[in-house]
This record gives C-alpha cells, sequence and structure tokens, in this order.
C-alpha cells in the first residue's frame, strides 16, 4: 500500500471536520494523519490528510470529498512537488552521563531540546517522516517515555497556489 498526502481546501465552518472524517468513516477509508489549520484567508482552512491504499482508493477519496459543498478544493500532493514536514515532541529519559550524548544527537539531527527536567529532556523535531523516524530510533535505547507527532503538512513548490 502506497501512502498519499491530499491537501484539501475547505470553508472555515463548523461541523465540516466531522464532515469530512464521517465521510472517511462511512466509505471505510483509514485516515492515517490529519491537520487543520486556518489559512491565511480567515474564510478558509487547510487539511493535510494521509491516507494508504492503491490509485483506486485514491480516486475514490477524491471523488467523494469532491461531492461536499464546503471543499473548495483538493490536491493531491506528490513529493516531488511539494515540500512535507512533520513535527514531532519526544519525552526521554536523560539522567547522568546519557543527557549529552541525547544532546549531540539532538544537534546532529538539528533538533532541540525544548524543556528539561531532573531526570529527562523534551525535544522538538521538525522534518520528513524519514528523518522523524531516524532520530526515534536512535532515541530509543534511553527510554522514550512519551511521543507526540504532528501528522505531515504539506505545501506545493515554488509559486503554484492552491485555488
Amino acid at each position: 500500500m502506497e501512502k498519499y498526502v491530499l491537501s484539501v481546501l475547505v470553508e472555515n465552518k463548523s461541523g465540516v471536520l466531522s464532515r469530512v472524517s464521517g465521510l472517511f468513516s462511512r466509505r471505510g477509508f483509514n485516515i492515517d494523519s490529519l491537520t487543520v489549520c486556518e489559512t491565511h484567508n480567515p474564510g478558509q482552512s487547510r487539511m493535510t490528510i494521509v491516507v494508504s491504499g492503491d490509485e483506486y482508493v485514491l480516486e475514490q477519496i477524491e471523488k467523494q470529498l469532491s461531492k461536499l459543498i464546503e471543499i473548495i478544493s483538493i490536491n493531491h500532493c506528490k513529493k516531488e512537488s511539494t515540500c512535507q514536514r512533520e513535527m514531532a515532541l519526544i519525552k526521554v529519559k536523560a539522567a547522568g552521563t546519557q543527557r549529552a550524548v541525547i544532546i549531540e544527537t539532538c544537534e546532529i539531527y538539528r533538533a532541540h531540546i525544548v524543556d528539561v527536567s531532573f531526570d529527562s529532556v523534551i525535544i522538538e523535531s521538525t522534518g520528513s517522516e524519514e528523518k522523524i523516524e531516524s532520530l526515534i530510533k536512535l532515541l530509543e535505547p534511553y527510554g522514550i517515555l512519551e511521543l507526540v507527532k504532528t501528522g505531515i503538512t504539506a505545501m506545493e513548490r515554488g509559486e503554484g497556489v492552491m485555488k
């Protein structure tokens, strides 16, 4: 199964997120990740939806979404023509000598320590899914206490504007 990233411009109204997620649920499609935020235009929000499936599933999802009145546009974000990023907060055990190694690892990945306590640190990392997963694998031996990821956000490269 392949992962597909859809950037969906919607009217910024209450209930739109519920209708979109309900559409996926009714059709038996799973959402791998979903991010939603108001755009520079307060009347619109952008949903970045990651789904797994084949070309047929992608086609069906796009057709079903386009039937919703609140949908303004749908863009299939291909990796080669979009900038895709994810953010993660990772709480790691960091006592004694481990702390220095964790700090060095963060520097290599251009991650930032955003909170420090006596026995742990919270690390913020932004980048591709692969970069985030690689950092997580390196931090696992120290003991990951908590992990939260935003899901993918994507934007088309160049001067193209989603309408």
